[in-house]
């Protein structure tokens, strides 16, 4: 990017604003691609815990705490500064879920049951549609909620997964 600075100044000082203009764009679309790989990375980080709660059927602080900041990280970096509009929007999600969810899977194996089952046995155990119909739900919430909503939004659909009673009831 620093290159891509250099050249910019450049391209002002010379007076080649279409260069210029090009540059910016160029930038922005950095930008944007940023945004979207730690969209990505918020995302694997929600599904490896509905994974492990899935398998597991409890609910832990931790993995609670996991879940609410991945899906606050995803409210926070999906809205764009105009706070109008989004990276991804609310029925774009399907192909984000679909391309992580095998990563997921992957990543999980270590932490299911401590490690009990590998990648290929776990991807066999796994119920895929449930993952992601539980992430779909959870990522709804970044839409029309407030970060300060959020949280106690979170909390609350926390209790509905499996082990979320326990959870709730401080009986982890």
């Amino acid at each position: 990017m620093t290159q891509e600075l250099i050249d910019l100044r450049t391209c002002i000082q010379e007076g080649r604003y279409a260069d210029a203009l090009a540059i910016v764009d160029e930038l922005e679309g950095m930008s944007k691609q940023a945004i979207l790989r730690n969209i990505q990375a918020y995302l694997r980080i929600l599904l490896i815990h509905l994974i492990k709660n899935q398998i597991e059927q409890r609910l832990t602080n931790s993995w609670a705490a996991s879940l609410r900041n991945s899906i606050v990280g995803i409210r926070k970096l999906n809205l764009k500064d105009n706070k109008k509009s989004y990276y991804i929007n609310q029925d774009e999600w399907d192909s984000w879920l679909e391309d992580e969810i095998e990563l997921a899977i992957a990543d999980a194996s270590v932490e299911v049951l401590n490690g009990i089952y590998n990648e290929f046995k776990l991807a066999e155990i796994v119920n895929r549609i449930e993952v992601i119909e539980d992430a779909k739900r959870f990522i709804a919430l970044t839409y029309p909620y407030t970060i300060k909503e959020l949280t106690k939004v979170i909390a609350e659909n926390l209790t509905q997964l499996p082990g979320g009673e326990d959870w709730q009831a401080g009986r982890q």
